[in-house]
């Protein structure tokens, strides 16, 4: 297959919250997308109101001045998925995520696009090479997870599947910088990276409101006032590192013996710990962070968590919470 070394035309197949987000995203940033639906007048009016929300990002600031205009010159309405992917370079792939429904619209694409188009598939946990099954050259085709809200969230998974060349991540990697983004690449695995963390999360903030410990509300105003506050700037192997990794494990050896082998200690950090690996304290942990690096980074994170407490104070309560 002849790799398409720089993408320009593009489509989305899939005009809802997610697939409009990421058709404002790249009709920002100076690509030609054609937007496809179940049919035409679906898809128009979804191009209407992505231009009038644009409008409106622009008018808060959230999005810079003139961003309206150049995605109402840059996107259009096809008036059927095959006509959205006949000429495009890249297609995403952003319908409901139902594996039949996203099986059957990417045989659809992989007969109407270019044979050498890349094709992206926004799903949030179904194998890619479950679903490389149903493409014509899997070697174009990979999972691109992007967050909602699209246009603000700035993490993009890339899930290369067992046939994706590496010349085809190379190439949306590149695509999702220029956009602004931050593509991890991650391995194909159900949920990859973001969605088993944060069921995992979800599914623990369950029990214990089953358990009677706290209410819904009451755990949302930790989680979001204590380390989920952290996590806007930082992930966990680097909070982890600068709290102490033996904070840690003796954190889980107190929370094994009240709840059991789901709170084990991990295997790694203790025996990080008994290699006296403590993380920042000693500049060797999983984030193995420079010594020399450490009032740098502690008053980067302070001055970064002041930032983010004025943030949210100009903010306010989110209305409704």
């Amino acid at each position: 297959m002849n790799i398409i070394d720089t993408i320009s035309t593009t489509a989305v197949v899939g005009s809802g919250y997610m697939g409009g987000g990421i058709a404002q995203v790249l009709a920002l940033h100076g690509h030609k997308v054609l937007l496809g639906d179940v049919d035409g007048e679906t898809t128009e009016r979804a191009r209407v109101r992505l231009v009038e929300q644009a409008g409106d990002f622009e008018a808060q600031g959230l999005m810079p001045a003139g961003a309206a205009e150049t995605i109402s010159k840059n996107l259009a309405a096809a008036g059927s998925l095959e006509e959205a992917v006949a000429e495009a370079d890249y297609v995403a792939e952003a319908v409901p995520e139902n594996s039949d429904l996203k099986a059957a619209i990417l045989s659809r694409i992989c007969t109407a696009a270019p044979g050498n188009a890349v094709i992206g598939t926004n799903t949030s946990a179904i194998p890619i090479g479950q679903l490389a099954n149903s493409v014509t050259g899997p070697e174009r085709f990979l999972g691109v997870h992007w967050m909602n809200p699209a246009p603000f969230i700035p993490g993009v998974e890339l899930i290369p599947g067992p046939d994706t060349a590496p010349a085809v991540l190379d190439c949306v990697e590149a695509l999702m910088r220029g956009l602004g983004k931050t593509p991890a690449r991650v391995a194909d695995t159900p949920g990859f990276v973001a969605n088993r963390l944060q069921f995992a999360l979800y599914k623990e903030a369950v029990q214990i409101v089953d358990d009677g410990t706290a209410t819904p509300a009451q755990i949302d105003a930790v989680v979001s006032n204590t380390f989920g506050f952290r996590l806007a700037l930082f992930g966990p192997f680097a909070i982890g590192d600068m709290a102490g990794l033996d904070v840690y494990e003796s954190s889980f050896r107190t929370l094994e013996k009240a709840y059991g082998e789901r709170f084990t200690v991990p295997g790694a950090l203790a025996d990080a710990v008994a290699e006296g690996n403590l993380g920042l304290k000693n500049g060797r942990g999983f984030r193995n962070i420079d010594p020399q690096d450490r009032a740098a980074l502690l008053a980067y994170r302070d001055g970064a968590y002041g930032r983010l407490s004025q943030l949210r104070a100009e903010l306010g309560e989110a209305p409704g919470l």
